[in-house]
Formats: structure tokens, C-alpha cells, sequence
């Protein structure tokens, strides 16, 4: 369970956060992404308490968060080319796709476009993921332990288009990682978290 945690992340900022498995990082993420109802406490996005979780939360408030999972095959639907990956979140809201922008910002070349998950590697997957992210120019973006499954090469290029993300828009990222090297590179500031110990005896 966790308990007691108060978390901020400004405008134009990366906070890191940090921790060993099983202390709620993940649980933390989906709960900031109003994926997840918490069970006490609540969350704000630019001061304005957010009533409703998932597709009950407004939709003003919920397009302004952008989430980068762990897992990329975990997190798109299989029967998908990256091209209607990335193109999902703009549809579902009746936007402009703006595909080739995006995928160009990751560096995905035309011809994957046309591919599906089981027919790029991870890093190729994460890259589509991102510019999904992205899509809709969120004010913030929750990584949760994005790089996990990526080679070095990997992480630099999407931390790379992170950062250039937010000199251009100002957004506020959370960055979560168990890497703390990564993070006191990335990070203006790391957050730790601990697991809650079960009273004994």
C-alpha cells in the first residue's frame, strides 16, 4: 500500500522518481495518469482538483497526460501498425493525426510505419509509443521505467526527444526509473520511494 505520498511536478520540470520493486512506483504512475482511482488523496493538474478517473475524468484534463509504459507490447493492441499507433489518441479525439511528424521526431523511417508489433524491436515499438505520447501535445508526461527494455543508444535518443519536447512546449515530465544513474542525469531533482513495512508481532 502506499501512504502518504504528496508529489509535485511543475511546468517545464523533470522530477525523477525513485525506488525498489514492489514500493508502488508503477501503482503511483497510473494513479498521476488518472488511470487508476486512488483510494485517499487526490489528484491536481494546474491547481484544479480532477474528479473522475479513466474516461470519467474530463476530457480537458485527461488529454493534458501523456504516459510512456515499461512494456511497449504490453501497451498497444497487436493488430495495429505503428501508424495507427500513433495515430489512436488524435482519432479517438477527433484531432489530426499527424503521423509523419511524429514518427519522424522519433526517427521511425517510413517503411515501419506499415509494420506491426511483432515486426520491430522493442526500441522501434518504444520510439512509435513515444510519438503516441505525444500526440496530442500533453502538458505532461508520465515515463514510467520507459528505458527498461531499450539499449543505451535507445534511451539517449528518447530522452533526447523528451527534453527538446519540453523546450518547446514547457511541459512537466515524471520520470520513473530504478536506474539512478539515469536519473541524476535526466532529472532536475529525484524523489525516492520506500516500501511500506507490515507492522510485525
Amino acid at each position: 500500500m502506499i501512504t502518504d505520498v504528496d508529489l509535485t511536478v511543475e511546468s517545464g520540470a523533470t522530477v525523477g522518481l525513485a525506488g525498489p520493486s514492489g514500493s508502488g512506483k508503477s501503482t503511483l504512475a497510473r494513479v498521476l495518469s488518472l488511470l487508476h482511482k486512488p483510494f485517499a488523496g487526490s489528484v491536481s493538474i494546474d491547481g484544479t482538483v480532477v474528479g473522475g478517473f479513466r474516461y470519467r475524468a474530463p476530457r480537458q484534463y485527461r488529454t493534458k497526460i501523456g504516459v510512456l509504459f515499461q512494456q511497449p507490447r504490453l501497451s498497444v493492441d497487436p493488430r495495429m501498425t505503428l501508424r495507427q499507433v500513433i495515430a489512436e489518441p488524435s482519432r479517438a479525439n477527433g484531432k489530426p493525426d499527424r503521423v509523419d511528424e511524429l514518427s519522424g521526431l522519433v526517427a521511425l523511417t517510413p517503411d515501419l510505419l506499415a509494420r506491426r508489433a511483432h515486426e520491430v524491436s522493442d526500441g522501434q515499438l518504444q520510439r512509435a509509443c513515444l510519438a503516441r505520447a505525444l500526440a496530442l501535445r500533453p502538458a505532461y508526461l508520465v515515463c514510467d521505467e520507459m528505458t527498461t527494455m531499450l539499449d543505451a543508444s535507445t534511451t539517449a535518443a528518447l530522452v533526447a526527444v523528451i527534453r527538446d519536447y519540453q523546450s518547446e512546449t514547457g511541459a512537466g515530465v515524471l520520470a520513473i526509473s530504478h536506474d539512478t544513474v539515469l536519473l541524476e542525469r535526466w532529472a532536475d531533482r529525484v524523489e525516492q520511494m520506500r516500501t511500506e513495512r507490515m507492522p510485525t508481532g
